[in-house]
């Protein structure tokens, strides 16, 4: 009889196709998160327009799916521990995009408001359960990339949606864009039949064939036998799992991670509503404004890649640090009324230094918890982070209500990135078990 360990197999096989393939449905998944968050902040002036909305009830109705978000990532992210991620991962698709779809036939800010509401339930759900998995498949050398590049989706979804508007608003009106919001329903059945299911578990449900099956497309050289048992260095589960988030000396990590979310996500959602709008009030068409939506987004992308890559071959810790300083700066910058070439530089560097980071953070998150517990500590602290996500809309609405100068209302959102930056350097570093325990696959494995 064997023992083997699947942890382990894992942190030590080489990128393949099924790691790829992962990936990609992973990251698609991000994607179409991404598409129908960053939709609203490419129509925001037309319905500004259309339903008489002021600046107020505009940044709250924005804030809408944001409320949503973070009641789906609390109920979402502890059921995945429990159920099975793929499970849930497949209800917040379903949620997301029939009511992305559906919001586009509403006839009022109510129904548009209630149709976000649901919708933001999926959006929030997914994102933290997704990391979770990405996490538990990458080889440990190549986790942090991984995980970001999945990440990278959520910024090319804010590409595609701002892109689209800038063509289909115009000739088809602002309904067409949420219309497409719905058409990863198609794509469901695929996401059934190919996304793995995690194998921490298949391994509290003895699914050992299924174990096998996964494992020897994880590594290759690996030949499923009869007589093979799976273990794992994860302790059996007793308790309530949100408790264990403050468990083993992590309540304070666990509150600093939840205020460096709540202000990144203040910062990124602030911006994402409000940057076409703060820009049109400062004198560009609405074409040229959501340009600057569509370069915040690509910079978010390139400031991801190079993030992942440095925290790989650096220390997360210290890259999430020098981001949010920098995203400060950033942002204090665009205030002052550059040329344009320095204006859209600094807008790229503020999308990669905000929403980058926010990338780089839940890559931070997943590692720093034990599998275990890995998808509620990711949820716990998406979901409060949704908070500072729906404050940052509704700020920049009363900013914008205030006809406070460009300069200051940049500098009202840069100052949360300093906040962030001081409470992730008070982070006490608290590895996970799956990280500190090594054993051979081929003897005998004593459980930890």
């Amino acid at each position: 009889m064997r023992s083997i360990n699947i942890s382990r197999t894992v942190d030590e096989s080489k990128f393949n196709r099924f790691h790829g393939l992962v990936l990609f449905l992973c990251a698609f998944i991000i994607v179409c998160d991404g598409f129908d968050l960053v939709i609203y902040g490419s129509v925001v002036s037309v319905l500004m327009e259309e339903w008489q909305l002021t600046a107020v009830q505009a940044g709250t109705l924005g804030s809408y799916a944001l409320i949503g978000m973070m009641c789906g990532a609390f109920i979402f992210a502890p059921l995945a521990d429990k159920i099975g991620r793929k499970k849930v991962i497949i209800v917040c698709v379903l949620l997301f995009s029939l009511f992305t779809g559906l919001i586009g036939l509403a006839k009022n800010p109510t129904e548009f408001g209630i149709y976000r509401l649901i919708s933001g339930l999926g959006l929030g759900g997914v994102l933290p359960i997704t990391v979770a998995l990405m996490t538990e498949y990458a080889p440990k050398p190549l986790r942090n990339r991984l995980v970001t590049i999945m990440m990278c989706g959520y910024s090319l979804g804010g590409i595609i949606a701002a892109g689209l508007a800038i063509f289909l608003i115009p000739k088809f009106g602002w309904e067409s864009v949420f219309f497409v919001g719905a058409l990863p329903l198609l794509t469901l059945p695929i996401i059934i039949k190919l996304l793995p299911e995690s194998l921490e578990f298949l391994l509290a449900r003895n699914k050992h064939k299924e174990i096998g099956r996964l494992l020897s497309k994880i590594d290759p050289s690996y030949t499923p036998e009869k007589n093979d048992r799976y273990e794992s260095v994860i302790p059996k589960k007793t308790g309530i799992t949100v408790a264990k988030l403050f468990g083993d000396g992590r309540a304070l990590s666990t509150l600093l991670f939840w205020v460096s979310f709540f202000m990144c996500l203040l910062m990124v959602y602030g911006l994402n509503t409000w940057l076409p709008k703060l820009m049109a009030q400062a004198g560009y068409a609405l074409g040229s404004s959501l340009m600057f939506l569509l370069v915040l987004n690509a910079g978010a992308i390139l400031g991801s890649a190079i993030g992942g890559w440095a925290a790989d071959r650096w220390n997360t810790k210290k890259v999430v640090i020098c981001y949010f300083i920098l995203g400060g700066i950033a942002l204090t910058l665009l205030g002052t009324h550059p040329n344009t070439f320095v204006l859209y530089t600094l807008v790229a560097i503020a999308g990669a230094t905000t929403i980058g980071t926010q990338i780089i953070l839940y890559s931070y998150v997943s590692q720093y918890y034990p599998i275990q517990i890995r998808s509620t500590g990711l949820g716990w602290a998406s979901g409060v982070g949704r908070i500072g996500g729906i404050v940052g809309p509704i700020l920049g609405g009363v900013l914008l209500s205030a006809q406070l100068p460009l300069h200051l209302n940049f500098m009202v959102f840069a100052i949360p990135g300093v906040i962030a930056a001081i409470a992730i350097v008070s982070i006490r570093e608290k590895k996970s078990p799956l990280s500190e325990v090594s054993l051979e696959r081929s003897e005998p494995i004593e459980k930890v």
